[in-house]
């Protein structure tokens, strides 16, 4: 999806964009949803903005968790790519466990498979859950205010831009006044010298 086709859809659905998109992908919408609750042209609150997507990352990975348990080995099997990316995950499981339920949203390229991929592990459905959420509600929090901050910071530097550019025309304004009012001044000048 582009950026471009994600802030329509924010503009035209907001939350309920923003809920499907977390559902399905993740951050770039989140960002861009944080950006555009700083934004009055928008409307969305910063709030509902996190909930929003702390419920679709959490429900999009719980779905594909209960996937995983109960289709992951099969589908996994009939894929050599899949098995590679399985064989990863459960690798870095065995490393990490517990930090890699919390933070694997985080990390580009694992945020879809992880949790499909966890659901096919040993991990009881309570203690993903509660993982799940503990990490959902830091990601949500975190990427959120991130596009809020940046909007925030890109509406103080463009304020300034502005402020800059209207006070260099009024210098330039006032240098063309100058420059015309002598232009004036020396013909008015030499008017008066060639008449005496």
């Amino acid at each position: 999806m582009s950026i471009e086709f994600m802030k329509e859809l924010i503009a035209q659905y907001g939350y309920l964009a923003l809920f499907i998109g977390t559902f399905l992908e993740g951050e770039t919408i989140l960002l861009l949803a944080g950006f555009a609750a700083q934004s009055p042209e928008f409307n969305l609150d910063l709030r509902l903005v996190i909930l929003c997507a702390f419920c679709g990352s959490l429900a999009g990975d719980q779905t594909a968790f209960f996937i995983g348990r109960h289709y992951g080995r099969k589908l996994v099997a009939r894929s050599e790519k899949w098995r590679a990316r399985a064989d990863r995950v459960h690798a870095m499981l065995k490393k990490y466990h517990e930090v890699l339920i919390l933070t694997f949203r985080f990390f580009y390229g694992l945020r879809n498979l992880t949790p499909f991929v966890l659901g096919t592990a040993e991990i009881s459905v309570l203690k993903f859950f509660l993982l799940n959420t503990i990490g959902a509600g830091i990601w949500a929090v975190a990427f959120a205010l991130i596009g809020y901050g940046f909007g925030s910071l890109l509406e103080n530097v463009l304020t300034r831009m502005l402020d800059n550019v209207h006070h260099a025309q009024l210098a330039i304004l006032g240098v063309v006044a100058l420059i015309a009012c002598g232009v004036w001044l020396g013909k008015a000048l030499r008017r008066r010298r060639g008449g005496v």
